[in-house]
């Protein structure tokens, strides 16, 4: 008996062994031992990462210096002020976010990144051109899609795992001031996303992602410290740091959206990048956020929707906030 109780030891040993070896082998890359870890600079499509280029051209200390493409993607390497960058475009959308930034995670050693683009504004304090920061963002488009009641058209026939969730939010609202106001747009009923990471038994729902306190911080000093930013007419820019931004695969152009959007989920901005790219960086513990400044009020115009008009001054104006974002950021390397 001891012998065979040997024997099963050993074999689990081996087996453990060979299981560590294959991680090693098959997982991502271990940035651990760099010891000076790299900014991603981020952007969702070309009008914003050609703002990017633009800027950093101008800039003496700005280079880049190696491009890459993995999976037709192009990431390029450089410095900003002597830290270390990545350069990056998403592609629209949810899924697009999220390959490319666990992409760059897994293959450079980034522990910081900085998303800009451009938003549609769902409050409508907010002008083309002007900027959000949000402190948070939610999936506004992870829903159940019911069938109403034969008997009452203006109820509807929720599965029971969705009416079970709704108690469970319900209760965990009273403690949560920043939890969404859950209600219905008819047959859409809001529902969240359920995550895993390093150190969890199971998956658990995210009502939102908090942006790193540390960089909404210096967010907030760059633009005490930056010049007043303003609209090629001269007009000057509202910024805002802090609030919410919502993220779905949806291109938002319906007023009475907006409307539910503002009730539910208290939102600022809406556009389709953002959640993606702050779930990846909270499964990864790197440090994260994102700016987005103003092209449209969503569903706001009268007629078809032209905000492609302001897409390149938004995209110029968000990036002078950049800028003096990631300058806080090279400050705070040098101490």
């Amino acid at each position: 008996m001891k012998r065979f109780t040997v024997f099963l030891f050993l074999n689990l040993v081996s087996f453990l062994c060979i299981a560590g070896d294959l991680a090693d082998q098959l997982g991502p890359r271990n940035f651990d031992s760099v010891k000076n870890k790299w900014t991603a600079v981020v952007a969702a499509y070309e009008p914003e990462i050609k703002a990017i280029d633009a800027a950093f051209a101008t800039i003496d200390d700005a280079q880049i210096t190696e491009t890459l493409y993995f999976n037709g993607v192009k990431y390029q390497l450089g410095k900003y002020k002597g830290e270390p960058i990545v350069v990056f475009s998403t592609g629209v959308s949810t899924t697009n976010a999220a390959m490319t930034v666990q992409m760059a995670l897994n293959y450079f050693p980034i522990d910081k990144l900085v998303m800009m683009g451009i938003a549609g504004a769902i409050h409508p304090k907010f002008s083309p051109g002007d900027i959000a920061v949000p402190e948070r963002w939610y999936f506004h488009d992870e829903s159940v899609y019911v069938n109403p009641k034969h008997d009452n058209p203006e109820e509807y026939e929720l599965p029971n795992y969705y009416s079970a969730q709704l108690e469970q939010y319900a209760k965990r609202n009273k403690t949560n001031p920043h939890a969404p106001n859950y209600k219905n747009l008819g047959f859409i009923h809001p529902n969240e996303v359920a995550v895993i990471k390093t150190g969890w038994k199971s998956r658990q729902r995210m009502p939102y992602f908090t942006a790193t306190p540390e960089l909404i911080e210096m967010a907030q000093t760059a633009l005490k410290k930056i010049p007043q930013i303003t609209m090629p007419s001269g007009k000057p820019i509202h910024v805002e740091v802090g609030g919410n931004g919502v993220t779905g695969s949806v291109f938002v152009d319906n007023a009475k959206y907006r409307t539910w959007l503002r009730d539910v989920f208290n939102a600022n901005v809406a556009e389709m990048e953002s959640a993606s790219v702050a779930q990846v960086c909270f499964v990864n513990d790197v440090d994260w956020v994102i700016i987005r400044s103003i092209s449209d009020l969503a569903g706001g115009q009268k007629g078809k929707n032209a905000e492609s008009v302001f897409d390149a001054i938004a995209s110029g104006t968000g990036t002078k906030m950049m800028l003096g974002l990631l300058d806080e950021i090279v400050l705070a390397a040098k101490e």
